[in-house]
């Protein structure tokens, strides 16, 4: 029998619970399997615990968006241009930026 990708994860979570980047990857594929409650928990945890993790924040605020949480999606991204910004990823202040103004431009 195969162990899904999950169950890995929940293993190697077990032995290092603060790593951000497992964190990140079980946040990702609870979203995956439409587990949207789970993948909330833990990229909420991450934006809570590892503010610094950057990439969480353009998926927690899509999240919130697909949740119909306009009002927290958009909190998500400023906080997440921020964070960007002060560590100088252009990349990601720059995909922030951009859903982010798609998002304020329907207000």
């Amino acid at each position: 029998m195969q162990i899904s990708r999950l169950e890995k994860l929940l293993e190697f979570i077990k032995n290092e619970p603060e790593d951000p980047f497992l964190k990140y990857a079980l946040a990702t594929e609870y979203l995956r399997i439409n587990q949207t409650d789970k993948a909330l928990e833990y990229y909420e945890d991450l934006v809570n615990n590892h503010h610094d993790y950057v990439g969480t924040y353009y998926h927690l605020g899509k999240l919130y968006e697909a949740l119909g949480r306009k009002q927290d999606a958009i909190h998500t991204y400023e906080t997440g241009m921020t964070v960007a910004r002060d560590k100088r990823d252009n990349h990601a202040f720059s995909e922030l930026k951009g859903v982010y103004d798609e998002l304020t431009d329907e207000y």
